[in-house]
């Protein structure tokens, strides 16, 4: 929890430390005035990277930046809080059932008994190749969760680059059956921009 505030913060202080100073009008001269930087209507990948370390968040900067007709990125969210809710469920499950089987092959250990009801039909060695199969899921479940998160920031900066990308209707490409030297057939490809 301190680690989500401490994130927050940082943030926070990223996002105001991008944003321009406001200045007195009455203060400044016109000979200063010209070199007051005008605020930068540029949409960056970057503030959409630092926004996406919480989850969704540079997706939802991008989807507002887009123009009216194209905005697309909001749809993107559930799909990364699914695969963090996922990834993060089956390896918290993954490390509980990793935990009892040791438990169960320790005290079966010291004992010569098995603990559990579950894991009686197992012998010790069934006990361990379950607990070996079970921590190799957990830890793969945990490189899936960073894998999930990573992609979700990848995905908020690569996406920010095309906000203002436009491609013109006028674009086309054409494939045409053509004739080289009157003997070889052959296919035209035809690029426009208009």
């Amino acid at each position: 929890m301190r680690f989500l505030l401490v994130l927050l913060l940082f943030i926070t202080v990223a996002i105001k430390a991008q944003e321009p100073k406001q200045l007195d009008s009455l203060a400044i001269d016109s000979t200063l005035m010209s070199k007051v930087k005008v605020k930068d209507t540029v949409h960056s990948p970057k503030k959409a990277a630092l926004l996406s370390l919480i989850p969704g968040g540079g997706q939802i900067y991008n989807h507002i930046a887009m123009p009216k007709g194209k905005k697309k990125a909001f749809w993107k969210i559930p799909i990364i809080y699914a695969g963090l809710g996922y990834t993060g469920f089956k390896a918290v499950q993954n490390h509980i059932t990793q935990r009892d089987l040791k438990a169960e092959y320790l005290y079966r250990d010291e004992f010569e008994t098995p603990n559990l009801d579950k894991y009686t039909q197992y012998d010790d060695q069934g006990v361990l190749t379950l607990f070996e199969d079970f921590r190799r899921k957990r830890d793969l479940m945990i490189f899936a969760f960073i894998a999930v998160y990573g992609l979700n920031i990848l995905d908020a900066h690569v996406e920010a680059h095309f906000v203002n990308f436009d491609v013109s209707k006028d674009l086309s490409l054409s494939i045409k059956p053509t004739m080289h030297d009157f003997r070889t057939p052959g296919l035209a490809l035809s690029l426009n921009f208009r």
